[in-house]
């Protein structure tokens, strides 16, 4: 059997940049391709029933907040099925806050819904930039890949060991 190694660096996971991303963030160390998720503008190659994470600009979220709010809000719930999911935005809680835009959205409102969707479980990312946001959906991504590197090679230790093991003490291994 092929030795598994210990660990996954940066350069050996593959990002998957949904066709749809309209300014892809910079992922680098990481490997990226273009494909169709089902959910979100981000995954991990191998991980896409996993790994969601959806990105904003500053004008996206206020869209998001007022005319395509049931829009989002399907997308919300999309993300909740996923064990590890996030929405990365490229601005600050202070810009929220502080409301310097051109929308009929007020600070309240988008800073309400922003704290009411984390309510419903999903967590919200506020990077600041767009390429402070490549950076954290980078290491989101490579950390959630990593961890999943590590369970299956868990299991795969596990399968080895009870291969060595009497057909009866194999049995009793637990799943």
């Amino acid at each position: 059997m092929k030795s598994i190694p210990a660990e996954i660096r940066p350069e050996q996971i593959t990002a998957i940049v949904d066709t749809r991303e309209q300014c892809p963030l910079d992922l680098s160390p990481l490997r990226s391709v273009v494909g169709t998720l089902a959910t979100g503008d981000y995954s991990v190659a191998g991980l896409e029933s996993l790994v969601a994470i959806e990105r904003k600009s500053l004008s996206d979220l206020l869209g998001c907040v007022g005319t395509s709010w049931e829009r989002f809000e399907r997308e919300i719930q999309r993300l909740l099925a996923y064990p590890c999911r996030a929405v990365v935005v490229e601005c600050t809680w202070l810009d929220l806050e502080t409301g310097e835009w051109r929308s009929q959205v007020t600070p309240a409102a988008a800073v309400g819904s922003v704290l009411g969707w984390i309510a419903q479980g999903v967590p919200f990312i506020m990077a600041g930039s767009h390429e402070r946001a490549g950076r954290y959906v980078s290491r989101l991504l490579f950390t959630a890949a990593r961890r999943r590197w590590r369970e299956c090679r868990g299991l795969i230790a596990q399968a080895d060991d009870a291969q060595g093991m009497p057909m009866e003490a194999a049995a009793d291994c637990p799943a």
